[in-house]
């Protein structure tokens, strides 16, 4: 899904510090979704804190950094339970992407090890004239950075303007 409307609230309350260190932002999605998003460098007891929850008409889902491994699963109207990494519940895409066995921790520095090997892996193949691994459409593009880019200047439109709705 791709937002459509930003609404943001960008403030700095540590005195003298050049960038914003509290963002608050509400999202609008082109199918009618929306979204919210907090992300702050002055919330004591949340070091590090990224938490991604998900919430669909089938159920939710939701994934804690500081636990990397497990995955909340809730369908609707059934009890929640956890994929591990590595565990029977996990897809094949999450498996193709482990470096390590099942039961040893895995997480932050994994994740960029992972995606340097399979950018090496596509780069080499069409070097070679190969067929493009399966990892290459999970790759990050281009047009992903300038998508950040534009998301982030829009947030910073926004938050000039009150806290205005802001087209992407």
């Amino acid at each position: 899904m791709k937002a459509s409307e930003v609404l943001a609230e960008l403030t700095s309350f540590v005195e003298g510090r050049v960038l914003d260190d509290d963002v608050q932002m509400l999202l609008r999605y082109e199918n009618g979704a929306k979204g919210m998003l907090w992300a702050s460098q002055v919330a004591p007891g949340n070091e590090n804190g990224l938490r991604l929850r998900i919430y669909g008409e089938k159920g939710g889902l939701e994934w804690v950094q500081a636990d990397p491994n497990h995955l909340a699963y809730s369908p609707y109207g059934q009890s929640s339970y956890r994929i591990t990494r590595g565990g029977p519940d996990a897809t094949d895409a999450a498996n193709s992407v482990s470096r390590i066995p099942g039961g040893h921790p895995e997480g932050y520095l994994e994740a960029f090890a992972t995606l340097y090997n399979e950018f090496a892996d596509v780069l080499s193949a069409r070097i070679l004239g190969q067929p493009e691994p399966d990892c290459s459409k999970q790759l990050p593009t281009v047009a992903d950075g300038l998508d950040g880019l534009k998301f982030i200047e829009t947030a910073v439109k926004s938050s000039q303007n009150g806290g205005s709705w802001q087209k992407l």
